[in-house]
Protein backbone atom coordinates (compact mmCIF):
# COMPACT_ATOMS: atom_id res chain seq x y z
CA UNK A 1 0.00 0.00 0.00
CA UNK A 2 0.94 3.27 -0.91
CA UNK A 3 -0.23 5.13 2.27
CA UNK A 4 0.82 9.10 0.54
CA UNK A 5 -1.90 8.32 -1.51
CA UNK A 6 -4.22 5.82 -0.03
CA UNK A 7 -8.23 6.79 0.67
CA UNK A 8 -8.89 4.49 2.85
CA UNK A 9 -5.95 5.52 5.40
CA UNK A 10 -7.72 9.30 4.79
CA UNK A 11 -11.11 7.91 5.80
CA UNK A 12 -9.93 6.22 9.03
CA UNK A 13 -7.69 9.18 9.82
CA UNK A 14 -10.98 11.61 9.29
CA UNK A 15 -13.46 9.55 11.35
CA UNK A 16 -10.60 9.26 14.12
CA UNK A 17 -9.67 13.13 14.21
CA UNK A 18 -13.66 13.40 15.49
CA UNK A 19 -13.52 11.13 18.35
CA UNK A 20 -15.26 7.99 16.87
CA UNK A 21 -14.16 4.65 17.97
CA UNK A 22 -12.41 3.05 14.75
CA UNK A 23 -11.54 -0.46 14.01
CA UNK A 24 -9.95 -1.94 11.15
CA UNK A 25 -10.78 -5.56 10.02
CA UNK A 26 -10.02 -8.09 7.15
CA UNK A 27 -12.77 -10.39 5.68
CA UNK A 28 -10.75 -13.49 6.52
CA UNK A 29 -10.77 -12.20 10.07
CA UNK A 30 -14.41 -12.96 10.32
CA UNK A 31 -16.30 -15.80 13.08
CA UNK A 32 -19.22 -17.02 14.01
CA UNK A 33 -19.20 -17.31 18.14
CA UNK A 34 -22.64 -18.13 19.80
CA UNK A 35 -24.42 -17.35 17.10
CA UNK A 36 -23.48 -13.74 16.53
CA UNK A 37 -21.50 -12.12 13.56
CA UNK A 38 -17.79 -10.91 15.35
CA UNK A 39 -14.52 -10.46 13.82
CA UNK A 40 -10.77 -10.03 15.53
CA UNK A 41 -10.31 -6.39 14.83
CA UNK A 42 -7.73 -3.88 14.68
CA UNK A 43 -8.96 -1.10 17.42
CA UNK A 44 -7.50 2.22 17.33
CA UNK A 45 -5.76 2.90 20.85
CA UNK A 46 -7.42 5.62 22.66
CA UNK A 47 -6.20 8.53 23.96
CA UNK A 48 -3.64 8.99 21.93
CA UNK A 49 -3.02 12.26 19.69
CA UNK A 50 -4.46 12.39 16.35
CA UNK A 51 -1.41 14.33 14.02
CA UNK A 52 -3.20 16.68 11.20
CA UNK A 53 -1.82 14.55 8.85
CA UNK A 54 -3.05 11.51 7.66
CA UNK A 55 0.87 10.50 6.19
CA UNK A 56 2.31 11.14 10.00
CA UNK A 57 -1.52 9.32 11.33
CA UNK A 58 -0.19 6.07 9.48
CA UNK A 59 3.01 6.35 11.29
CA UNK A 60 2.53 6.80 14.40
CA UNK A 61 -1.28 5.67 15.26
CA UNK A 62 -1.11 2.60 17.44
CA UNK A 63 -3.50 -0.19 17.50
CA UNK A 64 -5.25 -3.17 19.35
CA UNK A 65 -6.70 -6.64 18.31
CA UNK A 66 -9.82 -7.49 19.93
CA UNK A 67 -12.33 -9.52 18.85
CA UNK A 68 -15.78 -7.45 18.66
CA UNK A 69 -19.33 -8.37 17.51
CA UNK A 70 -20.36 -6.41 14.15
CA UNK A 71 -23.70 -6.09 15.50
CA UNK A 72 -22.66 -3.45 17.81
CA UNK A 73 -21.10 -1.38 15.33
CA UNK A 74 -22.93 2.24 14.09
CA UNK A 75 -21.51 1.94 10.83
CA UNK A 76 -19.44 -0.61 8.73
CA UNK A 77 -17.78 0.49 5.56
CA UNK A 78 -16.30 -1.77 2.79
CA UNK A 79 -13.52 -0.89 1.60
CA UNK A 80 -11.82 -4.24 -0.43
CA UNK A 81 -10.35 -5.25 -3.86
CA UNK A 82 -12.98 -7.36 -6.20
CA UNK A 83 -14.07 -9.80 -6.65
CA UNK A 84 -16.06 -9.94 -3.56
CA UNK A 85 -16.40 -13.09 -1.93
CA UNK A 86 -20.16 -13.80 -1.89
CA UNK A 87 -19.86 -15.65 1.62
CA UNK A 88 -18.38 -12.20 3.30
CA UNK A 89 -21.74 -10.74 2.25
CA UNK A 90 -23.60 -14.01 3.95
CA UNK A 91 -21.58 -12.88 7.19
CA UNK A 92 -22.77 -9.25 7.07
CA UNK A 93 -26.23 -10.52 6.20
CA UNK A 94 -26.89 -10.99 9.95
CA UNK A 95 -26.28 -7.60 10.81
CA UNK A 96 -27.59 -6.00 8.15
CA UNK A 97 -30.94 -4.71 10.21
CA UNK A 98 -28.71 -3.36 13.40
CA UNK A 99 -25.65 -1.37 11.14
CA UNK A 100 -25.68 0.95 8.67
CA UNK A 101 -23.53 -0.46 5.83
CA UNK A 102 -21.58 1.30 2.90
CA UNK A 103 -22.11 0.17 0.70
CA UNK A 104 -25.35 -2.41 1.81
CA UNK A 105 -25.27 -5.71 0.98
CA UNK A 106 -28.26 -5.32 -2.10
CA UNK A 107 -25.77 -2.96 -3.96
CA UNK A 108 -22.15 -5.20 -3.24
CA UNK A 109 -24.49 -8.08 -4.41
CA UNK A 110 -25.16 -6.25 -7.42
CA UNK A 111 -22.80 -3.83 -8.81
CA UNK A 112 -18.80 -5.59 -6.76
CA UNK A 113 -18.20 -6.77 -10.96
CA UNK A 114 -18.81 -5.27 -14.45
CA UNK A 115 -22.13 -6.56 -15.06
CA UNK A 116 -23.57 -3.72 -12.99
CA UNK A 117 -22.59 -1.22 -15.70
CA UNK A 118 -22.98 -3.76 -19.01
CA UNK A 119 -25.91 -4.51 -18.13
CA UNK A 120 -27.58 -0.83 -17.36
CA UNK A 121 -30.34 0.11 -19.58
CA UNK A 122 -29.25 3.01 -22.09
CA UNK A 123 -31.07 2.28 -25.64
CA UNK A 124 -30.05 5.25 -27.06
CA UNK A 125 -26.13 4.25 -26.01
CA UNK A 126 -26.00 7.92 -24.01
CA UNK A 127 -24.01 7.14 -21.34
CA UNK A 128 -22.97 3.63 -21.86
CA UNK A 129 -20.55 2.12 -24.78
CA UNK A 130 -21.34 -1.16 -26.26
CA UNK A 131 -20.68 -4.04 -24.09
CA UNK A 132 -20.32 -8.00 -24.55
CA UNK A 133 -20.14 -10.52 -21.71
CA UNK A 134 -19.30 -14.11 -21.99
CA UNK A 135 -17.26 -16.61 -21.69
CA UNK A 136 -18.53 -18.70 -24.83
CA UNK A 137 -15.00 -18.34 -26.90
CA UNK A 138 -16.53 -18.98 -30.89
CA UNK A 139 -19.36 -16.01 -29.50
CA UNK A 140 -16.68 -13.46 -28.29
CA UNK A 141 -14.17 -14.32 -31.20
CA UNK A 142 -17.47 -13.38 -33.70
CA UNK A 143 -18.36 -10.04 -32.08
CA UNK A 144 -14.53 -9.27 -32.79
CA UNK A 145 -14.67 -10.12 -36.32
CA UNK A 146 -18.25 -8.54 -37.24
CA UNK A 147 -17.43 -5.45 -35.41
CA UNK A 148 -17.82 -2.29 -37.46
CA UNK A 149 -14.81 -0.36 -35.69
CA UNK A 150 -11.21 -1.45 -36.14
CA UNK A 151 -10.18 -1.64 -32.15
CA UNK A 152 -12.09 -3.12 -29.20
CA UNK A 153 -11.22 -3.46 -25.21
CA UNK A 154 -10.85 -6.62 -23.69
CA UNK A 155 -10.88 -7.43 -20.39
CA UNK A 156 -11.86 -9.84 -17.14
CA UNK A 157 -14.89 -9.31 -15.75
CA UNK A 158 -13.14 -9.81 -12.06
CA UNK A 159 -10.48 -7.44 -12.82
CA UNK A 160 -9.61 -4.33 -11.03
CA UNK A 161 -6.90 -1.34 -10.72
CA UNK A 162 -6.96 -1.72 -14.85
CA UNK A 163 -5.43 -5.43 -14.29
CA UNK A 164 -5.87 -7.18 -17.90
CA UNK A 165 -7.33 -4.32 -19.87
CA UNK A 166 -6.10 -4.69 -23.48
CA UNK A 167 -7.03 -3.32 -26.77
CA UNK A 168 -7.77 -5.44 -29.22
CA UNK A 169 -7.19 -4.78 -32.97
CA UNK A 170 -8.21 -6.65 -36.44
CA UNK A 171 -5.27 -6.32 -37.63
CA UNK A 172 -4.09 -9.14 -34.84
CA UNK A 173 -6.73 -11.43 -35.19
CA UNK A 174 -4.13 -14.10 -35.00
CA UNK A 175 -3.15 -13.53 -31.72
CA UNK A 176 -7.21 -13.72 -31.07
CA UNK A 177 -7.71 -17.69 -30.06
CA UNK A 178 -5.14 -17.85 -27.94
CA UNK A 179 -6.14 -14.42 -25.84
CA UNK A 180 -9.54 -15.73 -25.85
CA UNK A 181 -8.38 -19.28 -24.04
CA UNK A 182 -5.91 -16.98 -21.42
CA UNK A 183 -8.56 -14.75 -20.23
CA UNK A 184 -11.49 -18.01 -20.25
CA UNK A 185 -9.20 -20.56 -19.00
CA UNK A 186 -6.15 -19.17 -17.04
CA UNK A 187 -3.50 -21.66 -16.67
CA UNK A 188 -6.18 -24.23 -16.19
CA UNK A 189 -8.14 -25.58 -18.64
CA UNK A 190 -10.92 -26.72 -16.27
CA UNK A 191 -11.75 -23.44 -15.15
CA UNK A 192 -13.77 -20.91 -16.63
CA UNK A 193 -14.11 -17.16 -16.58
CA UNK A 194 -16.38 -14.50 -17.94
CA UNK A 195 -14.53 -11.59 -20.45
CA UNK A 196 -15.96 -8.64 -21.03
CA UNK A 197 -15.58 -6.86 -24.81
CA UNK A 198 -16.22 -3.32 -24.76
CA UNK A 199 -16.71 -0.46 -27.42
CA UNK A 200 -13.39 1.33 -27.95
CA UNK A 201 -14.12 4.66 -27.34
CA UNK A 202 -12.00 7.31 -29.64
CA UNK A 203 -10.18 9.46 -27.41
CA UNK A 204 -9.17 6.48 -25.03
CA UNK A 205 -5.94 7.14 -25.16
CA UNK A 206 -6.27 10.52 -23.35
CA UNK A 207 -7.08 8.43 -20.14
CA UNK A 208 -10.60 8.80 -18.23
CA UNK A 209 -12.25 10.46 -15.43
CA UNK A 210 -12.67 9.57 -12.45
CA UNK A 211 -15.68 10.86 -10.45
CA UNK A 212 -16.27 10.35 -6.54
CA UNK A 213 -20.08 9.73 -6.00
CA UNK A 214 -21.66 10.05 -2.85
CA UNK A 215 -25.21 9.12 -2.35
CA UNK A 216 -26.58 10.36 -6.02
CA UNK A 217 -24.08 13.69 -6.36
CA UNK A 218 -20.24 14.11 -7.78
CA UNK A 219 -17.76 15.56 -5.13
CA UNK A 220 -15.07 15.83 -7.41
CA UNK A 221 -12.77 14.58 -10.45
CA UNK A 222 -9.57 13.92 -11.64
CA UNK A 223 -8.64 13.22 -14.97
CA UNK A 224 -6.44 9.82 -15.12
CA UNK A 225 -4.13 9.78 -17.72
CA UNK A 226 -1.66 6.90 -18.68
CA UNK A 227 1.68 6.39 -18.85
CA UNK A 228 3.63 6.66 -22.15
CA UNK A 229 3.01 3.23 -24.15
CA UNK A 230 0.33 2.42 -21.57
CA UNK A 231 -3.80 1.91 -22.50
CA UNK A 232 -4.90 2.12 -18.71
CA UNK A 233 -4.78 5.33 -16.84
CA UNK A 234 -5.35 3.97 -13.65
CA UNK A 235 -2.97 5.51 -11.04
CA UNK A 236 -1.76 2.20 -9.73
CA UNK A 237 -1.12 0.86 -13.82
CA UNK A 238 1.28 4.27 -13.44
CA UNK A 239 -1.10 6.60 -14.42
CA UNK A 240 -0.96 10.70 -13.60
CA UNK A 241 -3.70 12.78 -12.09
CA UNK A 242 -4.65 16.09 -13.77
CA UNK A 243 -7.15 18.59 -12.72
CA UNK A 244 -10.67 18.33 -14.15
CA UNK A 245 -14.07 20.01 -14.59
CA UNK A 246 -17.53 17.99 -14.94
CA UNK A 247 -18.98 19.06 -18.11
CA UNK A 248 -22.57 19.29 -18.60
CA UNK A 249 -23.00 15.70 -19.85
CA UNK A 250 -20.64 14.19 -17.32
CA UNK A 251 -23.35 16.21 -14.43
CA UNK A 252 -26.41 14.40 -16.48
CA UNK A 253 -24.29 11.06 -16.61
CA UNK A 254 -23.99 11.35 -12.46
CA UNK A 255 -27.56 12.24 -12.33
CA UNK A 256 -29.14 9.48 -14.34
CA UNK A 257 -26.67 7.17 -13.35
CA UNK A 258 -26.92 8.66 -9.04
CA UNK A 259 -30.31 7.60 -8.61
CA UNK A 260 -29.86 4.10 -9.50
CA UNK A 261 -27.08 3.93 -7.43
CA UNK A 262 -28.74 5.09 -4.20
CA UNK A 263 -32.03 3.24 -4.93
CA UNK A 264 -29.78 0.06 -5.04
CA UNK A 265 -28.01 1.30 -2.00
CA UNK A 266 -24.76 2.14 -3.26
CA UNK A 267 -23.72 5.40 -1.22
CA UNK A 268 -20.02 5.86 -1.85
CA UNK A 269 -19.11 5.00 -5.43
CA UNK A 270 -16.05 5.50 -8.31
CA UNK A 271 -17.39 6.50 -11.88
CA UNK A 272 -14.98 5.70 -14.51
CA UNK A 273 -15.62 8.05 -17.71
CA UNK A 274 -14.43 7.86 -21.63
CA UNK A 275 -15.58 10.71 -23.21
CA UNK A 276 -19.07 10.90 -21.58
CA UNK A 277 -19.16 6.96 -21.35
CA UNK A 278 -19.68 5.41 -18.24
CA UNK A 279 -16.59 2.35 -18.01
CA UNK A 280 -17.17 0.98 -14.47
CA UNK A 281 -18.94 1.56 -11.59
CA UNK A 282 -16.24 0.93 -8.56
CA UNK A 283 -18.18 -0.02 -5.14
CA UNK A 284 -15.66 -1.94 -3.25
CA UNK A 285 -12.88 0.69 -2.60
CA UNK A 286 -13.55 3.72 -4.91
CA UNK A 287 -10.00 5.71 -4.61
CA UNK A 288 -8.30 8.70 -6.17
CA UNK A 289 -9.77 10.93 -3.46
CA UNK A 290 -5.95 12.50 -2.52
CA UNK A 291 -5.45 13.09 -6.11
CA UNK A 292 -9.67 15.13 -6.06
CA UNK A 293 -8.83 16.71 -2.77
CA UNK A 294 -5.92 18.43 -4.66
CA UNK A 295 -8.46 20.80 -6.50
CA UNK A 296 -11.07 21.09 -3.68
CA UNK A 297 -11.50 23.55 -1.08
CA UNK A 298 -13.22 20.94 1.50
CA UNK A 299 -11.58 17.38 1.07
CA UNK A 300 -14.01 14.72 0.35
CA UNK A 301 -13.53 12.70 3.86
CA UNK A 302 -14.95 15.58 5.19
CA UNK A 303 -18.15 15.31 3.35
CA UNK A 304 -18.49 11.24 3.58
CA UNK A 305 -17.56 11.43 7.89
CA UNK A 306 -20.47 13.97 7.52
CA UNK A 307 -22.42 11.37 5.44
CA UNK A 308 -21.91 9.01 7.99
CA UNK A 309 -22.45 10.97 10.97
CA UNK A 310 -25.83 12.28 9.80
CA UNK A 311 -27.42 8.62 8.66
CA UNK A 312 -26.37 7.28 12.11
CA UNK A 313 -27.78 10.00 13.64
CA UNK A 314 -31.48 9.51 11.88
CA UNK A 315 -31.25 6.18 12.69
CA UNK A 316 -30.72 5.02 9.12
CA UNK A 317 -30.19 1.05 8.53
CA UNK A 318 -30.22 -0.36 5.47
Amino acid sequence: MDYTIDSTLLLIHEAAKRGHEVYTLQTDQLVIQDSQTKGFANKLKKGQKIPKSPQKFFKTAEFKEKLIVLGDCDVIMMRDDPPLDPLVLNFLDSIADDVFLINSIRGLREANNKIYTASYYDPKKEFIPTTYVSKNKKYLRSIIENHDGDKMIMKPLNGFGGKGVIVMEKSAMQNVNSLLDFYIHGQDRHTSNYVILQDYVEGAEKGDIRVIMLGNKPLGAIRRVPAKGEARSNISSGGTAEKYELTKHDIKLCEKIGDKLVEDGIYFSGLDIIEGKLIEVNVLSPGGLVEINWNLDIPIQQHVIDYIEEKVAQGFKN
